[in-house]
């Protein structure tokens, strides 16, 4: 098999880990292709040039923006309505989502999955993939979403959708919406908390989207933000006691997902611990010297 190019796509994009993460993943298949960081302002401008790769990863803003460009999509990307990946072959391109199946992976290597009552800080893209994965893997999915005021209407539209998902797949499921001052007053437990917010990420460090009183009635927590590697929310979830999973994790299973896709890679386990160590310490090296 011969792959030559490759590339992230976002605007603006500035630094990015996907060329250390993916370089790396490729290096281990045996293959060393071209993989290349796009700014990418005008999407449908820049389709033609999309074509002629073997595949690209993709991230804010043209997640949702690229579906209708594309010439198919496997049924988990439409049905999240997001793809992060993308697959071209004879100048066709397909998309795919990864992000879900990242962070499930990213658990399930520190023992976690979802599963229990669980509570998901934010209502964005991630909180949507990740609600999503949750309802297709869990039997009785149960989340909580605590999100600001001005979100609590998208947050209620998704419970919707994540409703009628489940009525489709046949199973039991309960969502709803919390303000954070309700969370905060409230008194539920939860067997995991999962950030999806950017709360805390490099450079405004030192804040967490909860505190301690959210935080100690939770069994283990995990923040999408991989950069610090250990966050605020992280650093006091840990101080209480919880397991935690931080996001690069998640980071670099939902690359290797990619990489599936992409030719069938299958990678050690301990080869992908060791590219999360190094991940982590390239990105304190870059951004902290």
């Amino acid at each position: 098999m011969q792959l030559r190019s490759f590339a992230v796509i976002g605007h603006p994009i500035g630094h990015t880990m996907s060329p250390f993460i993916h370089r790396r993943l490729f290096a281990l298949s045996g293959y060393h292709p071209e993989y290349t960081v796009l700014d990418v302002p005008d999407l449908p401008a820049a389709m033609d040039t999309l074509r002629g790769m073997d595949g690209f990863n993709i991230t804010i803003p043209h997640k949702s923006a690229i579906v209708p460009l594309l010439d198919a999509v496997d049924e988990k990307a439409a049905l999240f309505g997001s793809v992060n990946t993308v697959k071209a072959e004879n100048g066709r391109l397909q998309g795919f989502t990864t992000d879900g199946i990242g962070c499930r992976k990213a658990l399930l290597r520190c023992g976690l999955d979802f599963g229990g009552r669980m509570l998901i800080l934010g209502r964005g893209g991630a909180a949507r993939a990740i609600a999503f994965e949750i309802v297709l893997t869990c039997e009785a999915p149960c989340i909580d979403f605590a999100c600001r005021g001005e979100s609590m209407e998208k947050a209620e539209s998704l419970c919707a959708e994540l409703s009628g998902l489940c009525a489709k797949l046949e199973k039991p499921g309960r969502f709803r919406v919390l303000s954070y001052s309700a969370l905060e007053a409230g008194s539920e437990t939860y067997d995991l908390v999962l950030n999806t917010t950017s709360v805390g990420m490099y450079p405004k460090t030192g804040v967490s989207v909860v505190g301690e009183t959210v935080l100690r009635r939770c069994k283990a927590a995990f923040d999408a933000v991989y950069n610090p590697g250990e966050t605020e929310f992280l650093r006091l979830a840990k101080a209480n006691g919880l397991c935690v999973v931080g996001g690069m994790g998640m980071l670099v299973c939902q690359a290797v997902a990619a990489h599936e896709i992409w030719y069938g890679a299958s990678f050690k386990d301990a080869d992908i611990e060791q590219l999360i160590v190094d991940a982590e310490a390239e990105t304190e090296r870059v951004f902290r010297g």
